[in-house]
């Protein structure tokens, strides 16, 4: 794989794609775990859905009315949330369902014959195209900044948020700030494991890295190697066995936290 690395450009695009990934993932998925928002984050990514159809029926490209949808649906869903009255969980379903539901009607109704969602759903990292590349690249910088120059907010506000609140940080505004974040992650994310299985990539390299340190610092380090190294691996068992990429990303990842939680307890096990 390595001598066609350099041959074929769209395993190199895959290269670029599985590394911008491993970075959002690495540090949204700490913060996300930390915050208890998977569930969230899996009622964003398949709102994004009804973007994708979008895309299709107008004839624009699907990822950016899947970011479109993505950053929408996750405002919306903090909105209603944060309302004492509403079920934040009730929300999230409606949102995942009709999501789903648009993306759904909106391919039926565009012209011709049917697209193959395929892609989008369940991810394939071989067709990253460089027009995906510019889109994720962007949105991955965008993530980096936003949490590197909030670090020290970030940690206050995953620490506790009723204490950053009294050391004068608006907590209101930096939960919708990490709700776009999630959204912009989600998009990143699509293309390589897709949106049905996009909540795995998302945690389970933060999860792992959950089980090996409690720094916030180390956790993200740790979960952007970790989340490197399940997209790479991934991409060389697709290309070698021509299987799904997706697939074999999220598999990987999930075997992976199953280890190392499982060598964590018979040590803890010993020790006690």
């Amino acid at each position: 794989m390595i001598s066609a690395l350099f041959q074929y450009q769209f395993l190199q695009n895959a290269l670029a794609a599985g590394l911008l990934s491993s970075i959002v993932c690495g540090i949204i998925g700490v913060i996300v775990i930390e915050k208890k928002l998977v569930m969230l984050s899996g009622g964003i990514a398949h709102t994004s859905y009804g973007g994708v159809g979008l895309g299709y029926l107008l004839g624009f490209e699907p990822i950016l009315g899947a970011f479109l949808f993505a950053v929408g649906g996750a405002l919306a869903i903090g909105k209603i949330s944060r309302r004492k009255t509403t079920h934040s969980d009730v929300v999230i379903g409606l949102f995942w369902s009709f999501g789903m539901a648009l993306g759904i009607l909106f391919v039926a109704l565009t012209p011709g014959y049917p697209p193959d969602m395929t892609s989008y759903l369940f991810g394939n990292i071989l067709s990253v195209t460089r027009g995906d590349l510019l889109l994720m690249a962007c949105l991955t910088v965008l993530v980096l900044a936003a949490v590197a120059v909030f670090y020290d907010t970030w940690k206050a506000y995953l620490f506790d948020e009723e204490f950053a609140a009294v050391t004068g940080v608006n907590t209101e505004r930096l939960n919708y700030l990490l709700l776009v974040l999630v959204a912009m992650t989600v998009v990143v994310l699509i293309r390589v494991v897709g949106i049905i299985l996009v909540l795995a990539l998302l945690t389970a390299p933060a999860a792992v890295a959950g089980l090996l340190t409690n720094s916030f610092g180390r956790r993200i380090c740790y979960s952007i190697f970790f989340g490197a190294v399940f997209c790479l691996a991934g991409l060389w068992l697709s290309y070698t066995l021509n299987i799904a990429s997706g697939a074999c990303i999220v598999i990987l990842s999930a075997v992976s936290y199953l280890i190392v939680y499982g060598l964590r307890g018979r040590e803890q096990g010993r020790v006690s």
